[in-house]
């Protein structure tokens, strides 16, 4: 194994719907079964990330019930608007980041740029947007059409989003207010300016009516994992969550975004790689797959079955397959394709039964599923981490609250103990915790030209 340099630190998000992650979460017996909706209970997950020194709160959307969640008891099926709950949060915590989802496909960029900037002001700079072009045709049908946009054309829109949004966030200088009583002057009117932005998408005079968030632009986040994805996160993303099954497969990721990032002339150390990572965590490995076995024997047959139908874009509805054979072909879908193919991937790699497939992905959707110590779940993201697979991680803990316990009590103090780990925050804000420089004001940058050159 690489060892890490000194300097360089794992960073870590936590991924905490209130629901739980594993499918059959919110049945454990030591979990809310209204945890999706129970504030204190957010509250109390985010109290604990800030006590594990963790970067982020991290948390995904859906603009519909979700696809398979109206077919049985899956806990993800309502739950609190992301934005909303972490202005509530914001106040209660110091250090914890937010990154919040929302869509570049539903959303318009001036309402999205305002939410995000209002949030990095609550917050004192500790927003992130995690960008997601918003799939499936039951999303669709709450927003005007019958079908969702094909897949190239959801990333064009979404590219000329992210710019027209980070360009509202700059239309107001930094040092734009002046709020003078004595003279009346409260703002500098040439510090103020309209993008006058006119695209194929979307047509944006501006400025915003928010001043420029703390952060300059709140962390830009992005997941996609297909061709269309990697070319949108290597030109806008600062952090990119991703699914891998294997250090190999991470690698190449880690590798051909970092090139990527920088054909387009950007700096690949400000870009930074997580992976998701869902640990089950016992003070033995025998302990941790007790754990394990513990959620899947809770899982509903027909939820299971309804995971796998939305995950994998099933044009064949598998209900009617037995669950001890093996999950059926499908056509490709205009929806999630990277995860589509995952799925399908691990399905025939493991030569996975429709039964064993479900009861593999229930806890993490795709992402990695680690079960033992807290030395063996270490050891594991410290191969990643140092063999150029991942800056830092997603931890997506598979049940709430005990799986982030486990991963604050146990997982965290291996990981300081090898100096891996942050053992205080570097900052205040998501930015300086993450290493990401503060993105300069363009407008403010001419002028500062102009001024040098006469």
């Amino acid at each position: 194994m690489t060892r890490p340099s000194k300097s360089r630190q794992i960073k870590l998000g936590a991924f905490l719907p209130g629901g739980g992650q594993h499918i059959a979460a919110w049945r454990h017996p030591d979990a809310p079964a209204d945890g999706a909706t129970n504030f204190e209970f957010h509250r109390q997950l985010a109290l604990t990330a800030e006590r594990g020194l963790f970067d982020a709160y991290f948390l995904a959307d859906n603009l519909t019930v979700g696809l398979g969640a109206r077919e049985g008891g899956n806990a993800k099926i309502a739950g609190f608007e992301p934005v909303t709950l972490f202005a509530a949060l914001a106040p209660l915590t110091t250090h914890l980041g937010f990154i919040a989802t929302a869509s570049t496909t539903y959303e318009e960029p001036y309402t999205l740029a305002r939410k995000f900037a209002s949030l990095d002001l609550l917050s004192n700079g500790r927003a992130g947007w995690n960008v997601v072009t918003s799939a499936g045709d039951e999303a669709a049908r709450n927003f005007n059409r019958e079908t969702q946009p094909a897949h190239a054309e959801r990333y064009a829109r979404a590219h000329e989003h992210v710019e027209t949004v980070k360009a509202l966030w700059d239309s107001w200088e930094d040092d734009a207010f002046i709020r003078d009583k004595k003279s009346g002057r409260f703002y500098d009117k040439d510090k103020l300016h309209d993008i006058d932005h006119k695209g194929r998408h979307f047509s944006v005079k501006g400025p915003l009516n928010v001043p420029r968030p703390v952060q300059g632009h709140p962390v830009v986040v992005q997941a996609g994992q297909s061709e269309d994805g990697r070319k949108l996160a290597a030109h806008s993303a600062e952090v990119i969550f991703t699914a891998h099954q294997n250090l190999a497969s991470a690698r190449e990721f880690y590798r051909d975004i970092k090139a990527r990032v920088a054909t387009v002339g950007r700096d690949p150390g400000q870009v930074l790689i997580m992976p998701g990572v869902a640990p089950f965590v016992g003070r033995t490995e025998a302990e941790a797959r007790a754990k394990y076995q513990q959620l899947n024997e809770l899982i509903l047959p027909e939820d299971g079955v309804a995971l796998l139908n939305g995950l994998a874009g099933q044009t064949l509805d598998i209900r009617g397959y037995p669950l001890d054979g093996p999950l059926p072909l499908s056509q490709e879908t205009e929806g999630m394709k990277s995860r589509q193919a995952l799925i399908r991937q691990i399905a025939d790699e493991h030569n996975f039964t429709i039964r064993q497939l479900y009861q593999w992905v229930a806890t993490a959707r795709g992402h990695y599923t680690v079960i033992g110590s807290a030395a063996q779940v270490a050891d594991q993201l410290e191969e990643w981490f140092g063999n150029d697979a991942a800056d830092g991680f997603n931890i997506l803990p598979p049940w709430l609250p005990g799986a982030l316990d486990d991963f604050v009590d146990l997982v965290i103090p291996e990981l300081q103990r090898r100096g891996l780990f942050r053992t205080a925050y570097e900052g205040s804000t998501l930015r300086e915790n993450l290493g990401l420089r503060r993105p300069e004001n363009p407008w403010t940058a001419a002028r500062s030209k102009v001024l040098a050159a006469e």
